[in-house]
């Protein structure tokens, strides 16, 4: 009798054991596609849809243009180098938003940038002091919007308004409100050199956009740059220095807008207090269209760059249809309130989502 019931205990087990394994296992099955994970990948499907709706538009409104392989070769290179200037701006302005803060000022970091390196007195250095300038007077702008957020404690959205009057009037002092050509070829050459048919500011689009994706995604700065922008009060406590980060943040930013302030004074062969005018917009929307949620903790360089490529793909097609610039910032002012509307629709499904997945796995 005690040989029958030993045996029948090992048969009843098997059973057990699958089904309460399938139970922990179905919502991580989900969780990829349906949740945290397939999130930015369906997002980016979208908007590389939209571009391919953007393209459709420009086929049907100029067929005479996107009939010709050459034209259409051409064009793609000029909104390349179009998105190249405000793509490098934007990879800056994406870490400080998904670590909790906004810079209204990098149009006119860009702008002071761009004077204070064309100077004569800074131009007699050469190219390499050119260059060496518009870096380090990026960085240290961004150095200064860093330390009054964090240590000054005012709101991002005050500190940098008030680097943007500031910095845009300390470039009309220097430039005494005149335009500053640049002599240096090698500066100029940056924008009219191709590299295998291809402009060198896309070149270097791409391996700002390359080193921002590494920083975010495989260094422990992106992490804790996830971390200070999801709860800052948890990333103090798990021993992550906030503020000394947040400065580093801004410093990042900077040194984006003094990239950028060469790119585009090799553009216009010169540099004004006016240039780069509107270009925190650009950046910023740019950013939202990407996904990056403006509360902060969430945000992909790759969909920065798709949201840059979009408004620079859109400004393109007014362009060849001769439409004003006003219809072109209304169409942009609708695409990025849908883009945060969109956003928030997501962001509370996805919440909702996980929510139901980690009961279900307590459960």
């Amino acid at each position: 009798m005690s040989d029958v019931t030993d045996t029948s205990l090992p048969a009843q087990s098997p059973p057990v054991e699958r089904t309460e394994t399938a139970k922990v296992d179905a919502p991580a099955k989900l969780s990829w596609w349906r949740g945290d994970g397939g999130e930015g990948a369906k997002r980016n499907l979208g908007l590389l849809a939209v571009l391919v709706v953007l393209v459709v538009i420009g086929i049907l409104t100029r067929p005479d243009l996107y009939g010709d392989p050459n034209w259409v070769w051409g064009n793609t290179l000029t909104i390349g180098k179009l998105a190249s200037v405000v793509g490098v701006v934007t990879v800056g302005m994406t870490f400080v938003i998904i670590g909790g803060g906004i810079d209204l000022s990098v149009g006119a970091i860009v702008a002071l940038a761009g004077v204070w390196c064309t100077t004569v007195a800074t131009q007699s250095y050469g190219a390499g002091g050119m260059i060496f300038t518009a870096l380090t007077v990026g960085l240290a702008v961004g150095v200064v919007n860093g330390l009054l957020v964090s240590y000054g404690r005012l709101v991002p959205f005050i500190a940098t308004l008030a680097m943007l009057v500031a910095a845009r009037g300390l470039a009309a002092e220097i430039s005494d409100k005149q335009t500053q050509v640049s002599g240096n070829t090698f500066i100029n050459g940056i924008a009219s050199t191709n590299v295998l048919g291809i402009p060198l500011l896309v070149y270097i689009l791409v391996a700002v956009v390359a080193a921002g994706w590494v920083l975010l995604n495989r260094t422990t700065f992106g992490r804790r740059t996830v971390a200070v922008g999801g709860n800052p009060e948890a990333a103090r406590l798990a021993g992550i220095n906030v503020r000394r980060h947040t400065v580093l943040l801004y410093a990042l930013s900077g040194l984006c807008c003094g990239i950028a302030a060469v790119m585009l004074t090799a553009q216009a062969t010169s540099a004004e207090a006016a240039m780069a005018n509107l270009y925190e917009l650009d950046a910023i929307a740019a950013a939202i269209i990407g996904g990056t949620l403006l509360s902060g903790g969430r945000g992909t360089i790759i969909g920065s760059l798709l949201g840059v490529i979009i408004f620079s793909t859109i400004t393109n097609l007014f362009a060849i249809n001769n439409l004003s610039a006003e219809a072109q910032n209304m169409v942009k002012g609708g695409i990025i309130v849908a883009a945060v509307l969109v956003q928030q629709v997501q962001f509370g499904s996805l919440t909702q989502l996980l929510a139901r997945n980690r009961a279900t796995t307590t459960t």
